[in-house]
């Protein structure tokens, strides 16, 4: 069965052409494969050729087809009698309506779709509507709470190999809000491929060698001979206070090397050298022989070197300790470190090896010409014999699938490098199209920040921990009135700041820039991640009282009504139908790579079940009904389930009390 073509509605945009919509209803749920079978035995036609939709107005069921439509236009043929050109077509059907009639009779008739589905009605021209029983809705339930945090996920890509490749930070510099994007996205991305039952390795990349290295080093040893600071010195301040130093290093070294040419020059120089110091690093730390001659010539002395090792070496291990600072704070765990310093080396002698058949020499350089397949001309190797930022990728490939024999490698970067990316694709596939084609490259937008609202240190960039304690002050503020302890506080501060900001990033289509609005993204009312964990927080607040002092939790299934004597009201439907979507939307939005369908159903779901606590009691001294109150408590636990699992595919925690 072709569920990939089943699941997924296609718009037509005149700009992108289709695109699935950004919208969890267009999807289908695991009943609607009963109702597609049924469909494809009662009308002949092929599994992808069934569109099943669910309404907006639930009114209208829990699925609908326009199936007759189809199949009044394939039932047309042409009049063998007629000899002129345009035939009219003739068929056993007078209109769709009758069409419809016919088909509705051969579902009622099948029994297994009988099992499932409650009723089937004709709406409109053509189109077939299909309510499911409430038994099967609220089976579904039992369903939640015997899966607990696993429900929702599915083995579809049990045996798959997935790498993700995120944030890729540099080292001498701040970590700032794009790479927390990336970060954010990544992490959900890895999160929703395990939940298909992927294995996934993580990989961060991270340019340790390069000009970027270059001019924060002749920064650094400048502002630190203005400052009269030694490395021993520099080294004794706190964490923070040497990356913020290295960052204005590099600020001024970025600077100079656009506006004087002496000092370009001496970058330009510094550059290979630290290309040495890395590979005598590398050579004391691990024994590892370099592969590769970036100094042929002899034209860089090892006094050069020893003037900036030290400084490189230190400066370099600070700024994995303070990224490693910052992924255990977002919650991100690496599998695969990959520092330019390594793959650059792979790259190169790749380059070298694919000279003439895929690479070309050109000024002083070695090219790969993108023309010949419709791109553009890359530099692989530069005229200073070093490898360009497409080397050090190409030879990233072969040594993450040499750590993991991966199936899919999926690259997380900026969207102003995506024509980069496909000329570098392109020549992957030309020198290893096994691993060529296993690679997809996600770019994403840029975020801004509204002007005025935040200034940063350097005043030309905004670190991530800049944004993360903004936002988080922002939250002590909303919970200055709280009866949670000073402790809790910070918890929940914490949690809801980066709930917030995650949210804001993953709920809008990864490839267009946002805006971060700091009094949106921390809203109890509207569509933002503290929403989501307030709904959360609710849930278990509700059953924490019904609880009341009884040491043992609830058993769930014995809050269910049987024989399901009670008629759930709408809103109560609601919340079952929407339960049952959740399975279909994880993989949706992993084989989408589209975290924001996740965010949209939960946003839903929250905005159902607040909808039903506020209309409905649900504790028995309200209800004065124990059946009902303990149906509506096992509603409110799946929700909490539901919101708890979901929020943790985007990389938030769900508090228990905010």
């Amino acid at each position: 069965m072709d569920l990939e073509r089943i699941f997924l509605r296609k718009e037509w945009n005149s700009e992108k052409g289709y695109s699935g919509y950004n919208n969890y209803k267009s999807y289908k749920f695991y009943m609607r494969d009963k109702i597609i079978e049924a469909l494809v035995k009662a009308t002949g036609l092929e599994t992808g050729e069934i569109h099943l939709e669910t309404p907006e107005n639930e009114e209208f069921g829990d699925y609908s087809s326009n199936i007759t439509l189809q199949l009044f236009s394939k039932s047309q043929i042409p009049n063998p009698k007629s000899q002129k050109k345009d035939q009219s077509p003739i068929t056993n059907h007078q209109s769709t309506g009758q069409l419809a009639q016919e088909t509705v009779s051969k579902l009622k008739a099948d029994k297994e779709i009988e099992k499932v589905v409650d009723k089937i009605e004709i709406a409109g021209p053509g189109f077939i509507n299909f309510w499911l029983k409430k038994d099967v809705l609220v089976d579904n339930l039992i369903q939640i709470d015997n899966e607990k945090d696993k429900y929702g996920r599915s083995e579809t890509k049990k045996n798959k190999k997935v790498s993700v490749e995120f944030t890729d930070p540099n080292p001498f510099k701040e970590f700032h809000i794009g790479h927390l994007y990336s970060n954010t996205i990544g992490e959900s991305l890895a999160r929703l491929q395990e939940a298909l039952g992927a294995t996934v390795w993580r990989a961060d990349y991270f340019g340790d060698a390069g000009i970027h290295v270059a001019k924060s080093i002749w920064g650094l040893r400048k502002k630190m001979q203005e400052d009269n600071l030694s490395l021993d010195q520099l080294g004794q301040k706190e964490l923070k206070e040497r990356i913020n130093y290295m960052g204005q290093g590099y600020t001024i070294g970025s600077d100079v090397y656009e506006e004087d040419k002496d000092a370009k020059k001496e970058i330009e120089r510094l550059n290979t050298v630290i290309y040495l110091a890395a590979q005598r690093m590398w050579k004391e730390k691990e024994g590892r022989e370099p592969i590769v001659n970036y100094d042929p010539e002899n034209k860089f002395s090892e006094e050069e070197i020893n003037e900036i090792y030290e400084l490189y070496v230190k400066g370099r291990s600070w700024s994995l300790e303070y990224f490693e600072q910052i992924y255990a704070r977002l919650g991100t765990k690496f599998d695969g470190y990959y520092p330019e310093s390594v793959v650059g080396e792979i790259g190169y002698k790749y380059v070298l090896d694919n000279l003439g058949s895929v690479f070309e020499k050109s000024e002083g350089a070695i090219i790969y010409k993108g023309e010949k397949v419709g791109l553009h001309t890359r530099v692989f190797i530069n005229k200073h014999n070093l490898p360009t930022y497409e080397a050090k990728e190409l030879g990233l490939a072969p040594k993450k699938y040499e750590d993991f024999k991966y199936d899919e490698s999926i690259i997380v970067t900026g969207n102003e490098i995506n024509e980069y990316f496909k000329v570098l694709i392109s020549a992957l596939k030309e020198i290893n199209p096994k691993l060529g084609n296993a690679t997809l490259h996600l770019g994403h937008g840029m975020v801004r920040l509204p002007e005025g609202k935040m200034s940063s240190r350097t005043g030309k960039i905004v670190t991530a921990e800049e944004i993360l304690d903004e936002v988080k002050s922002m939250v002590f503020k909303i919970l200055e009135k709280s009866d949670v302890t000073e402790s809790e506080k910070e918890s929940i501060a914490e949690k809801v700041a980066i709930g917030s900001i995650k949210y804001s990033f993953l709920k809008t289509g990864i490839g267009q820039d946002i805006i971060f609005d700091f009094d949106k993204s921390l809203s109890l009312e509207g569509n933002s991640g503290p929403y989501l964990q307030y709904t959360y927080a609710r849930t278990q607040s509700v059953g924490k009282k019904a609880l009341g002092t009884r040491q043992k939790a609830l058993d769930f299934q014995k809050l269910m009504p049987s024989p399901y004597s009670l008629v759930p009201n709408s809103e109560e439907i609601a919340l079952l139908r929407t339960f049952t979507h959740f399975s279909d939307i994880i993989s949706m939005s992993a084989k989408n790579y589209s975290p924001n369908l996740l965010c949209n159903y939960l946003y839903d779901l929250a905005q159902k079940f607040n909808l039903f606590y506020n209309m409905h009691g649900i504790l028995e001294q309200r209800t004065k009904d124990k059946e009902q109150s303990n149906f509506r408590l096992a509603l409110t636990s799946a929700t909490g389930q539901v919101l708890k699992n979901g929020l943790y595919l985007l990389g938030i925690e769900a508090p228990g009390r905010m």
